[in-house]
């Protein structure tokens, strides 16, 4: 990832193998590598679509966490069936893991509102190093690096296209890219400034901008996963050429674009939904108890979280926040804690809150966790509830557990 310093040595971009942002991944693939995130459930990673040179393609998922450095190979791999090559819309792809990621990988949330203009997020990614003076480096570092820097999302970049015309020689879909550009503090090189009369100088140091090898990393607000980084661009008009040189090399004065999750939310959901393996579609089928494992495996249960009733909005969205609760069972020890909002979408009044149980070789009891379910947008949980709350019992198969 470009930055504003000269060394991308430099500490405040370095991103720990223990940071909560160690859930982000370097992928690998048909000789051409990018980067993704970790979602919710532990089973896929979110990334970009022009990645993959075709629905069939496989890829190698790299993790690094404290546990160490560990390779994942995809099961399957999604693009979107809308993915535009020509104006590079609906860039997006879901990659399933065919083996489990470390338990200590941060499983990450979707952003969901739709206020990304104008705040601040966390751009991380494996791409090349540089700095935004000089652009990119024309070598890669000798070792895979994951880096971190801030930037502001200041338009959409279907309003940009409004104002620029024919200065922009694709078109982007309406709502769907966020779009940030690379400031080193002055007017001159402020493109979204210049382009678009929206003045912001950066954030100095801390500032930076994607460039290849970033593709499919997230940008984050609040830690959830609000933008997935797609392409960079270099732009002027007859009047204004904020770019500090001739070539597109995310270096100060150009702009990125990253695909804005919150508007793509449901296909993310719903294709996650339709490849959980065994999940519950009835109350029936549900697992309430769930057999622990051995060390080093890790066993997915379902919530599920039905409508009772009927919707008084066919085509309303319905949602739930959620989080798990210890009991006897420990988050992060016996399971890995999930926490966010599920959304019920048009035609459906069913869906299911994966969970992640930890093996392990130790005999102990059977332990109990819990997960609650709050705040009802578009519905209510009946009889003046605030919270309806389910258990689950992990059971021990570790042998004798004596007290």
């Amino acid at each position: 990832m470009v930055t504003t310093l000269n060394s991308y040595n430099n500490s405040i971009y370095s991103v720990s193998n223990s940071s909560t942002l160690n859930g982000v991944v370097r992928i690998s693939s048909n000789g051409y590598y990018g980067s993704g995130t970790l979602l919710y459930g532990g089973m896929a990673v979110l990334t970009a679509a022009h990645l993959f040179s075709s629905i069939n393609a496989s890829a190698n998922i790299v993790f690094e966490t404290s546990q160490g450095r560990k390779t994942v190979a995809s099961d399957a791999i999604e693009l979107m069936p809308q993915y535009d090559t020509l104006n590079d819309n609906n860039d997006l792809a879901l990659v399933w893991l065919a083996d489990a990621a470390p338990t200590d990988a941060h499983r990450y949330e979707l952003f969901r509102s739709s206020d990304e203009i104008g705040r601040l997020f966390t751009a991380v990614g494996y791409g090349n190093t540089g700095s935004g003076s000089e652009g990119m480096s024309s070598t890669l570092p000798t070792d895979i690096l994951r880096q971190q820097a801030m930037n502001k999302f200041e338009t959409d970049a279907a309003a940009m296209k409004n104002i620029l015309g024919s200065n922009m020689a694709w078109t982007p879909q309406n709502n769907a890219i966020l779009v940030a550009d690379f400031d080193d503090g002055t007017s001159e090189h402020d493109a979204l400034g210049m382009l678009m009369n929206d003045n912001n100088l950066g954030y100095g140091h801390y500032e930076g901008m994607i460039a290849p090898g970033d593709s499919g990393g997230p940008a984050f607000i609040d830690g959830k996963v609000a933008g997935v980084a797609s392409y960079v661009a270099s732009l002027h008009t007859y009047d204004a050429n904020p770019d500090i040189n001739t070539t597109t090399d995310s270096s100060f004065g150009e702009v990125g674009f990253w695909h804005r999750v919150s508007y793509y939310q449901q296909w993310i959901d719903q294709t996650l939904r339709e490849h959980y393996a065994n999940a519950p579609k009835t109350a029936s089928e549900v697992q309430k108890e769930v057999v622990e494992g051995a060390s080093g495996t890790t066993t997915v249960n379902y919530f599920l979280v039905e409508v009772s009733g009927i919707r008084s909005d066919s085509n309303g969205w319905l949602s739930v926040k959620y989080t798990t609760r210890d009991g006897t069972a420990l988050s992060n020890q016996d399971y890995i804690p999930a926490s966010g909002t599920l959304v019920l979408y048009p035609d459906e009044n069913y869906a299911v809150i994966p969970v992640e149980i930890i093996g392990d070789n130790t005999p102990e009891a059977n332990e109990l966790f819990y997960l609650d379910i709050f705040d009802p947008v578009g519905a209510s949980f009946g009889d003046n509830q605030i919270m309806l709350t389910a258990q689950r019992t992990i059971l021990n198969d570790d042998g004798y557990f004596f007290v």
